[in-house]
């Protein structure tokens, strides 16, 4: 094993053993203890993963297993790694975030009693996400994807004596499985079609089965290379939150806010996003698919843009802004721009950890208070926090020279030249959300750091319903105190992500048209958006220069003019248009009443078969077996009794009918 395999392995086992640390001996190192032997892990697991990536920069590649764990005929199940400039990616943010996140924990969980059990489940979290993406195989893939998607579980539901957090974290849990359901399938077809789950071998051969067809029902002929990929895509649209398996992440806000950044921005969302751009040699055999993947993308861009305008809980603002920006994602890959979505996986991941980690510091500033009617003039108490999250929100809308504008911008353009069935849908969804996304981002900045002190207020009966202020954790929700910046283990990852909210979209030039993830992404000739877009690339500065001759440019000014009007000038206003939008409000409000329909068909629907099981099969038919043959007994026995009273007469006059019984028989017989 050469000196940088042994580094690969670095990677992944450093916050593996920080996780075993902590999660088994936490009750011996202690507190501090903890958090240093984690964060000790993260920090070499992000010196490494920067190791790696300089090393895979100047060419060096590798693809190679690390050990077989199960032979099956002529199909080897092994563990191993692929270090390529996509995964390479993917384990430089990974790890910096991680690492962020949790030196931001020390300052944010300090006063909570599962401290050493906190830490030991985001360096768990964050193994089983590097496992993930640096697997060469789908049966890797699968552990880390489920892996991921069971300590999630832990962590949503953190604060297990809070029914709102156990309620989400079963949903998620739930939710996901129904996704990754589907993925199994497609890693099953996979193996049964390719007879190996190494991406090589499968991708290598994919173009000589593109011709292959299956039949799901009889009759019903489907392209195999179709079917595998959207079953592939089922499984992220699980993981990464696409519409209609979105409606565990808004909830997964009940876990503890470094927890929520860590999902939302590096980890677990983006795990579907990752996988179909490493699947992209498949997706381009199959127009189908692809078509699929962009008006999933798109619905969840727009429409879950327009509900966290109605949201007063600025976590969840955060949270549905994060379904959103995966639906731009999903619409990249969906128009073959694959270097775009994980371009803007990137630059999201760095403002959408500052807006997440933000909004906890404003949470510990405020006593744990989540809603933002409850907020207003924090500017002058948190200078910092305010500044950074300024920061990330001009990056989220998309102003020109901050990371989220360059993202942002391309995969918009991509969607307007791709052929793609449904891109033209898809163009407009991109494009309208961009204004929706300022006027949300904006009205959270506004409610939260500018106006009147409202948190000086007695609470009212409403301001804390449906917002998952964690009483538990030991807090007072009442009990105000003068707000303040929060301790510099808070502020400076805000500021360590903030620099690259802001410079990470430079590099647009090289990552999207200069070819740099090589042959990691497969683009068809056909479906090279990219290539075309390339050649109208003038360089960072001339499309910073030409941004206000875009629509985007304009949508977005007209969406922070709008907040500006709202908020700052007319505060009135929201109100009163909340009374008039009427039924339109109570549909956003309600997010499309998906969490109800759910509830009354998936869950309504297990209880009616689970009650038609009891009453028809336990009670009528077992029950009324058993119960039926004691009864029937019983009444013979009854009978029975009857003729053994112990009297002389009742035995003649049972003889006589006897006899005559007897006699009627031999009559009829002769």
């Amino acid at each position: 094993m050469t000196t940088m395999q042994k580094l690969y392995l670095v990677v992944p086992l450093a916050p593996l053993a920080g996780a075993i640390l902590s999660g088994l001996f936490g009750w011996v190192i202690g507190r501090r203890g903890a958090h240093l032997v984690t964060i000790l892990g993260m920090i070499v697991c992000t010196a490494v993963s920067g190791v790696v990536f300089n090393d895979v920069l100047n060419g060096n590649l590798y693809n190679g297993p690390v050990y077989t764990w199960l032979s099956s005929g002529n199909a080897n199940f092994e563990i191993g790694f692929l270090i390529d400039r996509l995964s390479a990616t993917m384990m430089l943010v990974v790890s910096f975030v991680s690492l962020m996140v949790h030196v931001y924990t020390i300052g944010y969980m300090a006063d909570d009693p599962g401290y050493q059990r906190f830490f030991s489940y985001i360096s768990l979290f964050t193994f089983s996400m590097l496992m993930l993406v640096m697997s060469n195989n789908f049966l890797q893939l699968f552990f880390g994807w489920e892996a991921v998607g069971l300590v999630s579980y832990l962590l949503i539901g953190f604060w297990y004596t809070r029914p709102t957090a156990i309620y989400a974290n079963l949903k998620a849990f739930l939710v996901n499985r129904v996704g990754d359901f589907g993925f199994l399938l497609g890693i099953g077809l996979v193996l049964t079609y390719f007879g190996t789950l190494d991406y090589a071998s499968v991708f290598a051969n994919a173009r000589t089965l593109a011709g292959n067809t299956i039949e799901i029902f009889p009759g019903a002929v489907w392209s195999l290379m179709s079917v595998i990929c959207i079953l592939l895509f089922i499984g992220a649209m699980g993981k990464s939150a696409q519409f209609p398996l979105h409606v565990w992440l808004p909830d997964s806000m009940e876990g503890p806010t470094p927890i929520s950044a860590l999902i939302h921005a590096a980890t677990m969302v983006t795990a579907g996003i990752f996988m179909v751009a490493r699947m992209s040699p498949l997706f381009e055999l199959s127009e189908t698919a692809l078509s699929v993947v962009i008006v999933i993308g798109a619905i969840t861009t727009f429409f879950m843009a327009l509900v966290a305008i109605v949201q007063n809980d600025i976590k969840r603002v955060v949270a549905y802004s994060t379904l959103s920006q995966l639906g731009y994602m999903t619409v990249a890959l969906g128009a073959s721009a694959y270097a775009a979505g994980m371009f803007h996986l990137v630059t999201h991941a760095f403002f959408k950890a500052v807006l997440f980690l933000g909004a906890g510091s404003v949470i510990i500033a405020l006593h744990h208070e989540q809603d933002m009617r409850r907020m207003g003039g924090l500017r002058k108490y948190m200078p910092i926090t305010y500044a950074t999250m300024m920061v990330a929100a001009l990056a989220s809308a998309g102003i020109p020279g901050l990371s989220g504008f360059f993202s942002k911008e391309s995969i918009i353009d991509a969607a307007r030249v791709s052929t793609i069935p449904g891109s033209g849908f898809a163009y407009f969804c991109v494009a309208a959300t961009v204004f929706v996304t300022a006027l949300y981002t904006f009205r959270l900045m506004f409610m939260t750091f500018h106006g009147p002190e409202r948190f000086r207020e007695p609470a009212g009966a409403d301001a804390h319903a449906g917002h998952g202020v964690h009483a538990s954790a030991g807090h007072d929700v009442h009990d105000h105190h003068e707000p303040h910046e929060s301790p510099a283990v808070v502020t400076i990852p805000l500021i360590a992500l903030a620099i690259p909210s802001i410079a990470a979209g430079w590099v647009i030039g090289p990552v999207l048209y200069g070819g740099y993830f090589g042959n990691s992404i497969v683009v068809a000739p056909a479906h090279d958006v990219l290539g075309a877009l390339g050649r109208e690339f003038h360089g960072v500065l001339g499309m910073m220069a030409h941004a206000p001759l875009t629509l985007p440019f304009w949508l977005a000014m007209a969406g922070i003019a709008t907040a500006v009007y709202l908020y700052l000038m007319r505060p009135d206003l929201p109100a009163a248009i909340r009374r008039k939008a009427g039924f339109l409000y109570t549909v956003l409000e309600r997010k499309y009443g998906f969490d109800e329909l759910y509830s009354w068909l998936f869950a309504g629907g297990a209880r009616a078969v689970g009650n038609g099981l009891w009453k028809g099969g336990d009670v009528g038919v077992i029950d009324g077996l058993v119960n039926g043959s004691a009864r029937t007994i019983g009444w013979l026995a009854s009978v029975m009794r009857l003729f053994q009273s112990g009297y002389i007469y009742h035995y003649a006059f049972t003889m006589i009918i006897g006899v005559l019984v007897l006699l009627t028989l031999m009559v009829l017989r002769q």
